[in-house]
């Protein structure tokens, strides 16, 4: 794993180094219409490993009342990291800058990273259902996952045509999604009970997507 590690920050570092002194090439890297689909795309697969760890948690446990509203729990934290990037930053064009352009691109890294880090995490929180607290490992990886899903969202979201356009929005809500990343950092200190960390955190997601949803209601010029 440390060598992987190694090896990828390398690679990330040279390519960043030779789009900076090669302006040439980084008229390459520009994000097209059909590279805005293919990454949403590749962000609902990686989804895809939320649910993979709630059937899996469920599959090695009896079944009970308790693990059951775990599951469920854990699958609406999974549409929370949908809905946060979908909702405040997904399938919407970047601005055509090479600085932008990368910075959407390399924004993507942590944001799947994290996403398939909370799948991971779901499977031990059905799994320790019934303890007091959830185990440290278990509520560090889940809630800092959260975290970087909802700074990550904001650091793509910051490279968007939307981003100067709708400054009433985005301002805000970066503010927003930066308490919420730190609440949840507590949440995972505090380590409750897997049900009642799993519902804290889809109450702390919902504090973005509702503050989103509110503003454009606000002003209808911004659906869509």
């Amino acid at each position: 794993m440390p060598a992987w590690g190694l090896l990828d920050a390398a690679y990330l570092a040279g390519f960043v180094a030779v789009l900076t002194v090669a302006p040439a090439q980084a008229s390459a890297v520009v994000v097209t219409d059909a590279l805005t689909e293919r990454f949403g795309a590749f962000i609902i697969i990686v989804l895809g490993e939320t649910l993979v760890g709630v059937v899996t948690g469920l599959a090695g446990e009896p079944v009970s009342a308790l693990t059951l509203a775990v599951g469920l729990v854990a699958v609406v934290v999974g549409f929370g990291a949908w809905w946060t990037y979908f909702d405040l930053a997904g399938q919407r064009p970047a601005r055509q800058e090479p600085a932008a352009s990368l910075q959407w691109k390399l924004g993507h890294l942590p944001l799947t990273a994290a996403v398939a880090a909370m799948g991971a995490a779901m499977v031990s929180l059905i799994e320790d259902a019934h303890e007091s607290r959830t185990p440290a490992a278990t509520a560090w990886i889940l809630c800092a996952g959260t975290a970087v899903v909802l700074g990550a969202t904001m650091l793509v979201a910051a490279s968007l045509q939307a981003w100067d356009r709708d400054r009433g929005l985005y301002r805000p809500l970066s503010r927003t999604c930066a308490a919420v990343a730190v609440a949840c950092l507590g949440v995972a200190a505090v380590r409750p009970a897997p049900l009642l960390l799993g519902l804290a955190l889809v109450v702390l997601l919902s504090i973005p997507w509702g503050l989103a949803v509110a503003r454009r209601l606000a002003s209808p010029a911004r659906l869509g």
